[in-house]
């Protein structure tokens, strides 16, 4: 427990002395982390935290499942699109991203252009220990939810590879610890963020 504390103890004091350059788009599957992992890398790093579900849940006035059911899967990713290149051009922050807005490649190109993805890989396993409960996910209403799960997850992880950074997600590690890995992957990338002389 001390490990953790003093680690959000550093990560509070260096917020101010990091720069970041580029917004950092979190991908990965459904349940992977990137909303609870990029709200503690956004208050590490003392920029905005934004998710671009919640972005279209608020212009809709409708939640995502909601939108799915209303309009269609097709009509939620052109928005999904809409909003992401939206958000990339405001100013730099950490973005989560549903689990299939990394599979389009006018995302990727649009992230890759302005931003840097971060790609949470997580076992399926572990996502399914996290979405099992939930009802709030509108591609597992179906009769076998951990067989479409895993279905997802096969065809996404070669796409998710491409992504420009990727973390691995240990199940023993706490949200900030793993936003400690996220932090550490990005030290590495000067064109990403500026870190403060040791």
């Amino acid at each position: 427990m001390i490990g953790i504390e003093q680690s959000m103890a550093d990560g509070e004091r260096n917020h101010t002395e990091y720069r970041l350059k580029k917004t950092v788009v979190m991908v990965g599957m459904m349940g992977a982390g990137k909303t609870a992992v990029g709200r503690a890398l956004a208050a590490r790093l003392g920029v905005s935290f934004l998710d671009s579900d919640a972005e279209i849940e608020a212009a809709a006035n409708l939640s995502v499942p909601e939108i799915f059911e209303r309009d269609g899967e097709v009509f939620f990713r052109k928005r999904e699109s809409e909003v992401i290149a939206r958000l990339l051009r405001q100013e730099r922050c950490i973005l989560s991203t549903g689990g299939g807005a990394f599979l389009a490649e006018e995302n990727r190109a649009q992230i890759s252009r302005h931003g840097v993805s971060v790609w949470l890989n997580a076992e399926l396993s572990l996502l399914w220990q996290r979405v099992r409960h939930k009802d709030s996910r509108p591609l597992l209403r179906t009769a076998d939810p951990y067989g479409t799960l895993a279905e997802i997850y096969r065809a996404r992880v070669p796409i998710y590879r491409q992504a420009d950074v990727s973390v691995i997600c240990d199940p023993s590690l706490s949200i900030d610890a793993t936003a400690s890995r996220v932090l550490d992957a990005l030290a590495a990338r000067p064109d990403v963020l500026e870190v403060p002389d040791a």
